[in-house]
């Protein structure tokens, strides 16, 4: 049975002992890293008065009802895109982006100056 002891000893000196760098782990950018924050709110089309842009639904509360939803999103946008700090801007649409399972990720979110 001193063949398992010594199998359980290898294992765990390769999970203590292996440098994390050899497996690629990239720890998680803080929100409030703009780098991180262009990521989750990408403009997807533009036109004169109307843009449309996709939030990543980790920056929102689970919304109860829509308006709730408008709100929530009114404010990201306006904390994320400098351009919409002021917030002159009317939300006009909002579709839930899914996942393969069907899990909501992100919203498309239609914007009017």
């Amino acid at each position: 049975m001193w063949q398992y002891d010594l199998a359980v000893v290898l294992i765990l000196i390769f999970v203590l002992a292996t440098p994390a760098h050899w497996f690629h782990d990239q720890p998680n950018q803080a929100s409030g890293n703009s780098t991180a924050t262009s990521r989750q709110v990408l403009l997807l089309s533009s036109s004169d008065n109307k843009q449309v842009y996709q939030v990543d639904s980790r920056l929102l509360a689970l919304p109860e009802t829509i308006p709730v939803l408008q709100n929530q999103l009114h404010i990201a946008l306006q904390k994320s895109l400098p351009k919409l700090q002021n917030g002159h801007f009317s939300i006009t649409k909002i579709e839930a982006v899914r996942d393969e399972q069907g899990i909501v990720v992100a919203y498309r979110v239609e914007v009017h100056n």
